[in-house]
């Protein structure tokens, strides 16, 4: 079922349904401590700069379905700068509706668009759903462990 989506960076007007689509992301999907409100205000409006990373934000009918975050950065391997996709979510009542898809593309291409050498994205090891949608998008598992300290 393809619903159809709008995809756009958000701006002010969007502050508090993207908040109430970044508690989800966070606290209910990855079970993470829920950060301060003032501090993902602050990621919301750094991220609108779009100097540091940027947002897409799916709609369908008004209503915010999903979000996608992407972080610039640099490849040292490649000498080149990256677009990191740190983030794709997408609403339970969405999932499986296109949204996911047309979030996905709006990243590549803007990396595209933007001449960056790659994007490079993460998932969880047990997330088998979002490692078949990967690789549906094109996407190959790369060969490097993540850690965090």
């Amino acid at each position: 079922m393809n619903l159809s989506f709008i995809i756009r960076h958000p701006n002010e007007s969007d502050l508090e349904s993207l908040t109430e689509l970044m508690y989800e992301y966070i606290v209910d999907f990855y079970q993470c401590p829920k950060p301060p409100e003032q501090n993902v205000h602050q990621l919301i409006k750094t991220l609108q700069q779009k100097e540091k990373g940027i947002q897409f934000l799916a709609e369908e009918n008004g209503k915010a379905a999903g979000f996608a975050t992407l972080y610039f950065t640099y490849s040292t391997t490649r000498a080149e700068p990256i677009t990191i996709m740190n983030d794709l979510y997408v609403r339970e009542a969405y999932r499986g509706t296109g949204a996911a898809e047309k979030l996905f593309k709006s990243c590549h291409t803007f990396s595209r668009q933007h001449q960056y050498a790659a994007m490079t994205w993460e998932t969880a090891d047990d997330n088998a759903r979002a490692q078949r949608f990967y690789e549906k998008m094109g996407g190959k598992k790369g060969d490097f462990l993540t850690y965090s300290i």
